[in-house]
């Protein structure tokens, strides 16, 4: 039998549709696009480290204004602040290299993000005044172990279904941590304001001699200052929490879809996520 018969052109098409079906039946990189860019988006939405920072510094602008008996309390509540702080860049830290290992798995490039596990930390403390409890460390822990186990094997057996469903519980957990802290720092930075721009309308009112005309038009100059730069921290608050709370929603919708994530509804509601965390991190860097 000669076995050149065989291939006939049709049976040429069959083979090709059934190498290309299998391709898109397994999908690819290329198809988790959508993943990827949200996952860089959340990794780079910014706002939360600022805002830390800007929490433990709180008692450097104070100061100045504050009477004694006013100042060893900041002075107490400034060891407080800057006792926490490293635990609260730590969570934020977990999460953006969450993102980053989610990236990796959804695209096409392969690089190492090992040395960044070193600089997680050696875990959290629980804090009753901050709101950290006993479950965040618990998500922290977890979520630093699976991000160890996942870079330490070179990502392999590791997809995004995977790295998704394992690490979905504690991400969101840990999410609702940094929602909580950006509170509190809105509520710290709302006491501040009060302090530092409540002794200027004590005050000024009550500086009515001629002597005093120029320290008043600074003093006035200097409180509309302020007055402008808490109006643009406060917006920075009000984003960080809005972009917070589109990743811990997102990753929730990337959980309930693992089953379709190349479905086209599904890729236009990731992408979605994706634009609106990137319009979020422009407005907040302006």
């Amino acid at each position: 039998m000669n076995i050149k018969l065989f291939w006939r052109p049709w049976l040429l098409v069959l083979v090709a549709s059934l190498l290309l079906g299998g391709c898109a039946s397994t999908g690819g990189p290329v198809s988790l696009a959508e993943v990827r860019e949200f996952a860089d988006a959340s990794a780079r939405l910014g706002g939360y480290a600022e805002l830390s920072k800007r929490y433990r510094d709180t008692y450097e602008r104070e100061q100045p204004y504050l009477s004694p008996a006013a100042d060893r309390i900041a002075r107490e509540n400034d060891t407080r602040r800057k006792a926490v702080y490293e635990d609260f860049i730590a969570i934020q830290k977990s999460l953006v290299l969450y993102m980053q290992t989610l990236s990796l798995l959804a695209g096409e490039a392969r690089y190492d993000l090992s040395t960044q596990l070193d600089d997680l930390g050696n875990g959290l403390k629980a804090n009753s005044e901050s709101g950290l409890q006993q479950r965040h460390i618990i998500a922290y822990t977890g979520l630093t172990r699976l991000l160890t186990r996942v870079i330490a094997s070179g990502y392999q057996n590791r997809s995004v279904e995977t790295m998704v469903r394992d690490g979905d519980a504690d991400v969101q957990v840990l999410l609702e941590a940094m929602i909580n802290l950006t509170r509190l720092y809105a509520k710290t930075n709302e006491n501040e304001k009060k302090t530092i721009l409540g002794i200027f309308d004590v005050e000024i009112p009550f500086s009515t001699r001629n002597s005093d005309r120029m320290l008043v038009t600074l003093a006035k100059v200097h409180y509309l200052n302020k007055s402008t730069e808490y109006k643009l921290i406060d917006k920075r608050y009000d984003l960080a929490l809005q972009g917070l709370t589109k990743v811990a929603l997102a990753h929730q919708k990337l959980r309930e879809h693992l089953h379709d994530l190349r479905a086209d509804e599904t890729r236009k509601m990731i992408a979605a996520y994706g634009r609106d965390l990137r319009a979020l991190r422009d407005a907040i860097s302006e």
